[in-house]
């Protein structure tokens, strides 16, 4: 017996197999809260721009401090080859300011400027496509360029080392991601390391993080005909560890932790841009002595990509 697949089906199946095809090429859903599995394609200019709002409090009341942080951040990533992306990450704009109650009074510290820079790699050592689904495997590894200010003072003298914008040394990233990715939904996965140099006999903490990102279409619930517009919920998990500082050689006691952040989300992507949101919330922090803890992370922003 000869089965007839109706045109609709043949449609449909059609249609999966071309954005198969393209989901390289276009705009597309990708994590939210870090930047390690962004996609690009060969030849491909991609521009995320992202404001994130944090904010960090004090869990012990006699001290009376806590900090609120913009930062509008610049990721600029070029697809050299198929296997082969080159990134680019500013903190462009760093705006830190600590309030603290002591006894002479409330005190207000504020710093201003660019961030350090991130440089790194990202190289594809195995993918494999069907239609409508792709999975990678990537290794990445690069710089971080003390870009950043460690040296800014205010009236009450130099700003904690803690507080500055740049650690004022020279550092290393390397990790892994893994991305599987549908028509439907995706999932990417990171673990990544990195440390800095020391600089004025001061060293930040190495941090070794481990990041999960799911998407899901929302909306269109089916494929169909015309521009392609979607609308993603996205749902991420962040476990973050930082070493102790250290100083004069010696471990900052109040320095360093482990904090584990859930993420909600949403992203709303075109075939040439995307708008995404998200909210970090902290589900268990785990930090050493008296430092900050944080409240929320909160991110806003665009991307999109060009040749």
């Amino acid at each position: 017996m000869t089965s007839i697949t109706p045109p609709y089906h043949r449609v449909t199946r059609r249609l999966a197999a071309l954005m198969a095809c393209l989901l390289p090429a276009l705009a597309a859903a990708a994590p939210i809260t870090f930047n390690t599995a962004l996609p690009v394609a060969q030849g491909q200019w991609l521009l995320r721009e992202q404001y994130v709002q944090r904010y960090r409090y004090d869990n012990a009341a006699t001290l009376g401090r806590n900090v609120h942080i913009g930062a509008l951040g610049n990721v600029l990533a070029y697809g050299a080859t198929s296997r082969l992306t080159l990134f680019a990450v500013t903190p462009w704009y760093l705006d830190k300011t600590l309030n603290r109650t002591t006894t002479m009074g409330h005190m207000r510290l504020t710093t201003l400027g660019l961030g350090d820079t991130q440089l790194f790699a990202r190289y594809t050592l195995f993918q494999r496509d069907a239609v409508g689904r792709s999975f990678r495997i990537a290794s990445l590894a690069g710089v971080i360029a003390p870009t950043g200010s460690s040296n800014t003072v205010d009236r009450f003298g130099r700003l904690p080392r803690p507080f500055q914008n740049g650690t004022g040394a020279w550092g290393g990233l390397a990790g892994v991601v893994a991305t599987y990715q549908t028509l439907a939904w995706e999932f990417d996965a990171d673990a990544t390391y990195q440390a800095t140099g020391t600089h004025d006999d001061y060293r930040a903490g190495a941090v070794s993080q481990l990041d999960g990102s799911f998407q899901y279409r929302l909306w269109p619930r089916r494929l169909g005909t015309g521009v392609p517009r979607f609308l993603y919920g996205v749902l991420e998990t962040n476990l973050i560890h930082t070493d102790r500082d250290r100083m004069n050689g010696l471990d900052v006691a109040d320095s360093g932790g482990t904090q584990w952040f859930v993420s909600p989300g949403l992203q709303f992507v075109t075939m040439n841009y995307v708008l995404e949101a998200a909210v970090q919330l902290p589900v268990a922090q785990h930090m050493n002595g008296h430092v900050l803890r944080d409240r929320y992370i909160f991110h806003i922003g665009f991307r999109t990509h060009f040749r």
